[in-house]
């Protein structure tokens, strides 16, 4: 672990503030639920919870197929980073954070359709892969559980001449649905 050199004391109530900075960096929101743990030596560890973090592996089988049946790249990113890809090399995605793309596709709770490779150029669903790779068509759908998104299932083609269309905002929209049930269920 590293340390802030930051202390704050805890209230009357056993409250502890996280400073700003931390919050900022960490990209945690008000009302955001964070995860408590405990190590053996006595350290108290918070970590941001993600429900789609939950859903991983099943997250990840989901994605495996998608990839294999459309042949795009399939990716489930929670309301910070991606946790599943398919269809291109999971080190250059995984844990990506996201953009202010995906970020205002969950604020919105709308599917997402860009097919123009000067607007993808602009626009892409993470940050730090666009150096390394060139999209030209992607459909983000967010996943909404309880009326609330909480995360993003995202297609996207590196194909010239590739326009996404309503069977890719179904399978999209199918994923995103099945996801939420999971989460519900």
């Amino acid at each position: 672990m590293k340390a802030t050199g930051i202390v704050r004391r805890i209230d009357d109530l056993g409250r502890v503030v996280i400073p700003k900075e931390i919050r900022r960096t960490m990209r945690i929101r008000e009302g955001e639920p964070l995860e408590i743990f405990v190590d053996r030596d006595g350290e108290v560890i918070l970590k941001k919870y993600s429900p789609i973090g939950e859903l991983g592996e099943f997250a990840q089988e989901y994605v495996d197929s998608l990839a294999e049946v459309t042949g795009h790249i399939a990716c489930v990113l929670d309301r910070d980073a991606i946790v599943a890809v398919a269809g291109a090399q999971k080190n250059k995605f995984i844990d990506k954070p996201t953009s202010g793309l995906t970020e205002g596709v969950m604020e919105s709770g709308e599917t997402k359709i860009i097919n123009e490779p000067n607007e993808v150029d602009e626009e892409i669903f993470c940050e730090g892969i666009y150096d390394e790779e060139r999209f030209t068509a992607q459909v983000l759908t967010p996943i909404m559980s309880q009326g609330e998104a909480i995360g993003v299932v995202v297609l996207v083609s590196q194909q010239g001449g590739t326009e996404m269309g309503d069977l890719e905002v179904k399978l999209a929209t199918t994923a995103a649905g099945f996801l939420a049930k999971q989460m519900e269920d």
